[in-house]
């Protein structure tokens, strides 16, 4: 499931593979897609740049026009040399973006729209994403209080919350919250200011640490190696998140999971390492894991 690192590592190997190319050809199956190229075309122009933010992807080319890309899901990006065999199939291509050295090849993404810099600044759900929590300025501080302003929320559903701080996906939740011994069902009214200053430190470091340059930049995929514990053993490369009645790597007690948000996704947790009452005194973020 592509989260905020496996969506700028993508955007990062596009813009190395594509920015400042031109674009020999353009194919699409998707009809919206298809009408802006017939009207203005694609091919003749350059790629600019190829930016994430979040879990968005925006293609800029030459004119101000901008392919903006979101994976949900089950969508991906892959990059080919010219007439190189496909890994996935032919009937999940969606869109293909042709230069002389380099095809990207987008997979079954499910929303994928051309937009000027106006209506790309208008758009819905772009335009309300808070920090992305892998951006070079990101500022904890801000972030801290985004989160602090929906203390109505749980814990884990405020994490999600794309507004709030961009970039997290439902593994990250429960890494975040377990790293920081938040029971993520708790609610953030009850979260004090190192606990908050934790999650928000937590949730950055993780994924740094899984957008460093070995991450794996030729072809650009989920490949389900995302780590959070720092051991080498591919075994153990995560704490909780689907690791259901299992031992706890720190207390050996079984993790559980139930349904949490609108969405109902699955989250993970450590019933002893991350109980639901408060901790009488704070947190200290030293106790980071991984």
């Amino acid at each position: 499931m592509p989260e905020g690192d496996t969506i700028f590592r993508a955007a990062r190997t596009l813009n190395k593979a594509l920015a400042g190319q031109l674009v020999t050809g353009f194919e699409t199956v998707l009809p919206k897609l298809s009408r802006v190229d017939f009207d203005s075309a694609i091919t003749g122009r350059s790629v600019d740049s190829v930016e994430s933010k979040g879990k968005w992807m925006s293609m800029t080319f030459s004119g101000g026009l901008v392919l903006l890309t979101h994976m949900l899901m089950n969508g991906s990006w892959h990059i080919y040399r010219p007439e190189e065999p496909w890994q996935r199939r032919t009937i999940d291509m969606r869109i293909v973006v042709k230069t002389e050295k380099i095809w990207a090849v987008a997979f079954n993404v499910p929303i994928a729209e051309f937009h000027t810099p106006d209506t790309l600044r208008r758009r819905q759900g772009l335009r309300q994403l808070g920090q992305d929590v892998l951006a070079s300025n990101f500022d904890p501080v801000k972030a801290t209080g985004q989160l602090r302003s929906r203390e109505d929320l749980l814990v884990g559903e405020a994490l999600l919350s794309q507004s709030l701080m961009a970039g997290l996906g439902n593994v990250f939740k429960s890494e975040v919250c377990f790293a920081c011994r938040v029971n993520p069902f708790r609610r953030m009214e009850t979260v004090n200011a190192d606990e908050l200053g934790c999650l928000v430190e937590t949730s950055r470091k993780f994924l740094l640490a899984n957008v460093k340059e070995a991450s794996g930049d030729r072809i650009t995929t989920y490949t389900g190696m995302r780590r959070t514990t720092g051991r080498a053993n591919s075994e153990e490369r995560l704490w909780v998140y689907g690791r259901r009645n299992q031992p706890c790597r720190q207390c050996g007690t079984p993790i559980e999971s139930r349904k949490q948000g609108e969405d109902a996704r699955t989250t993970f947790w450590c019933p002893k390492c991350q109980p639901m009452e408060p901790p009488r005194q704070s947190n200290n973020c030293s106790q980071f894991f991984g």
